[in-house]
């Protein structure tokens, strides 16, 4: 029988693995997706049940009432700003916009599982330059990778899933080195969790420089994970390139007016957040008095370097009532969530290493 061919580069796509969900009539409580443990704030869902009386209209193509808003929010034109189904649609669209076959993509592993998806969707080739034993991205070896075939680096700032945030002073020298026809894409998804004084920050190397692009989400610090929200902060010429590549109606009415909610209640969304930065200060802590190493995390969520044993790690801590997501020979990510989640973290595992 003649078949229609699919393209050869999906026959080896690495598939997306999203965390574990909590079974149906299970307790248990669900630390593998980096979430916000928060339901959303009561002025955002009334934003969205006023929203869902207009689900039978389109939704403003270009988000602007939005984009507005949070170029307002981060001190950049409306221009700047590129919104999409997520951040990693946007990415998408940014390696849309700037990729053509055989461009190679430098990028850090282990780090955000979606990369070498999105990459080659797009055609280009993936270039993976391994992650430090501290869980740090090597920027050094990052650049050394660099070739004139190279379109594109990212850097994931704080990194999915290991935690540290790259730090101004490594962003600098590197930035100093790329090319400046090679676009940088900070990928920062866990921006509202830093706490780290020698962080890098972004908005300030976009002043800087042209061929930086940020990568920013509504998931994560803001709660709207299951609304898939977020956006690019490019220069115009970029931005204008990246809101082509863009699927038509990404972003739904809803998301855009929950997302606009969110923006305008930012000062209460973020005594939530410092209650999430406590709340990994005290399960990182918990952790290393066990006899855990664990990098220092600057994001929602920490990292056990388990290598070959992350997926019994992950059973385990299942069985207890506890979803991690494991990433078989590396480790296992644990996202931040309710106290009563850390304990019984906690307790599983000290009996893990006490075996």
């Amino acid at each position: 029988m003649t078949r229609v061919p699919l393209r050869p580069a999906l026959t080896d796509l690495p598939p997306y693995v999203p965390g574990a969900r909590v079974p149906v009539g299970a307790a248990a409580f669900k630390l593998s997706s980096n979430e916000n443990p928060y339901p959303p704030l009561p002025s955002v869902v009334l934003a969205i049940s006023d929203a869902a009386e207009d689900v039978n209209r389109y939704p403003d193509m270009y988000a602007t009432e939005l984009t507005e808003a949070i170029a307002a929010s981060l001190g950049v034109t409306p221009e700047n700003v590129v919104a999409g189904c997520g951040s990693v649609a946007v990415l998408g669209h940014v390696l849309t916009a700037v990729c053509q076959p055989d461009d190679e993509v430098v990028l850090p592993w282990r780090s955000f599982e979606a990369y070498p998806i999105a990459v080659t969707l797009a055609g280009a080739q993936g270039v993976r330059v391994p992650v430090g034993a501290d869980g740090r991205l090597d920027l050094e070896a990052m650049s050394a990778a660099i070739t004139p075939r190279t379109k594109v680096v990212l850097v994931c700032t704080p990194n999915n899933p290991t935690g540290p945030a790259v730090r101004a002073d490594e962003l600098d020298a590197f930035l100093a080195a790329v090319p400046k026809d090679v676009l940088v894409v900070l990928d920062e998804a866990y921006v509202e969790f830093v706490r780290d004084p020698q962080a890098a920050d972004g908005l300030a190397l976009f002043a800087r420089h042209s061929n930086v692009v940020l990568l920013r989400t509504f998931s994560k610090a803001f709660g709207l994970a299951g609304l898939r929200v977020g956006y690019a902060v490019a220069r115009p010429r970029l931005a204008s390139g990246i809101r082509a590549a863009s699927t038509p109606f990404g972003v739904s009415h809803i998301g855009q007016l929950a997302a606009l909610a969110s923006l305008r209640a930012t000062p209460e969304l973020m005594t939530r957040v410092e209650a999430i930065v406590a709340e990994r200060s005290r399960l990182l802590a918990g952790l290393r008095a066990q006899g855990w190493t664990v990098p220092d995390s600057e994001a929602n969520f920490v990292w056990l370097p388990l290598e070959d044993q992350a997926t019994a790690f992950a059973d385990r801590c299942a069985r207890g009532g506890v979803l991690v997501r494991p990433f078989q020979g590396d480790g296992v990510r644990v996202s931040v969530g309710e106290p009563e989640a850390t304990d019984l973290l906690l307790e599983v595992a000290a009996e893990w290493l006490a075996r």
